[in-house]
């Protein structure tokens, strides 16, 4: 199947929201994109930016492999419309020929592409507003304009020593020190070719990926560019152990993945760790119970982003339900010992299941994606 096929819903990616970006003032459309930022390299260069295009260009990117876990569904979704409604176009790089590169899938193309189309299809159930979306697949784009592409990735390339593109290939998931391959070192080199490539304003791509987004900044003093892209680093969702600072696509216990039943989800969620208060008077009695609590992360960054608030369900001996319109709100009754952490979990797990609701109503009614969930589950079963 033509990779492009999958793409067809984003021809007019400027579209109504653009137009609607518009209608805000400059301080909303900059509050609006800076609240997916954890970091915002640089604030001013963003007002001015929006300033002075009317429809600026954010860059995201996926490599096609593996499960998708709800950050990559569900986060981006939350990310992708708000880019949409502050009035900017979102081009996303399916990163085939990257996937390809990491040895993901086997470095079989064809399943990797599969997966890629499963992914997009996840994001259309989900609800991201396609109107304002792109989808570039790599190995497409690139063989189309390969002789814009290649010599952008050579300078890149050149002007950089071994050390600093090791230090880069975190964003692969590969430690520094691994041992990597020739294509693996080349990758970072490509990754920051496509910002320029895309001709990307923003990048807006995960804490993870930071390094080589300063690569392209640098590589912007390099050639005395005036114009560097704006990075625009979103928050990464930790996992449901104590202690786990990131989840894991290889430990299925660590985070939510989009098919997950709603079963699964409970289970998970039951288990996560979020521990009560502890006695009164305790030294930094706040830190160790919200700093890196997994639920109130998933509450923080995914069902307040979604719902405008969070509900409580609960017993009247327990304090009856309650619905949370601020996360400093919930803090508070959390930290006090007033809200459970049982009945975090259990209103928690009930949000999740109702945001995952249409994903999963769609690859069981819809006979296409249906097929398609069911090649990608056969990859993984026999990867």
């Amino acid at each position: 199947m033509d990779p492009s096929a999958a793409t067809d819903a984003s021809s007019s990616a400027a579209g109504t929201e653009a137009m609607a970006g518009m209608s805000m003032s400059l301080d909303e459309r900059l509050d609006l994109l800076m609240s997916i930022g954890e970091e915002c390299i640089q604030e001013d260069e963003l007002r001015q930016l929006l300033q002075h295009k009317p429809v600026p260009v954010c860059y995201d990117g996926f490599e096609p492999s593996g499960r998708m876990h709800i950050a990559q569904g569900i986060v981006k979704t939350i990310n992708v419309n708000k880019m949409i409604r502050a009035g900017c176009k979102v081009k996303i790089w399916i990163a085939d020929w990257f996937a390809q590169l990491n040895n993901k899938m086997g470095g079989d193309l064809e399943k990797i592409q599969a997966v890629g189309r499963y992914m997009i299809e996840i994001w259309k159930a989900a609800g991201m507003n396609l109107d304002g979306v792109e989808f570039l697949w790599s190995s497409e784009e690139i063989n189309k304009r390969a002789s814009e592409y290649w010599p952008l990735v050579m300078d890149i390339a050149r002007r950089n020593k071994v050390k600093r593109i090791t230090r880069c290939c975190t964003i692969m998931g590969r430690a520094d020190s691994e041992d990597l391959t020739a294509a693996q070192i080349f990758y970072p080199c490509m990754q920051c070719a496509d910002i320029f490539f895309l001709k990307a304003d923003i990048c807006q791509l995960g804490m993870d990926q930071r390094k080589v987004n300063m690569l392209a900044r640098e590589y912007c003093d390099d050639i005395k560019r005036k114009n560097k892209p704006i990075i625009l680093s979103h928050h990464m969702l930790p996992g449901f152990k104590q202690g786990q600072e990131k989840m894991s696509k290889s430990d299925p216990t660590s985070a939510i993945f989009m098919e997950d039943d709603e079963a699964q989800v409970k289970l998970k969620i039951n288990q996560a760790f979020c521990p009560p208060p502890p006695p009164p008077n305790t030294v930094d009695e706040n830190s160790n119970i919200v700093d890196g609590n997994p639920c109130l992360e998933y509450i923080k960054y995914i069902v307040f982003p979604w719902f405008d608030k969070f509900e409580v369900v609960r017993r009247e001996r327990n304090g009856g339900n309650k619905t949370f319109l601020s996360m400093d709100e919930l803090i508070v009754d959390y930290t006090s010992g007033a809200l459970h952490p049982a009945d975090v979990k259990t209103s928690l797990a009930k949000a999740i299941n109702e945001i995952l609701k249409p994903v999963r109503d769609h690859f069981n009614t819809n006979i296409e994606a249906k097929v398609l969930l069911d090649t990608v589950m056969e990859f993984r079963a026999s990867s």
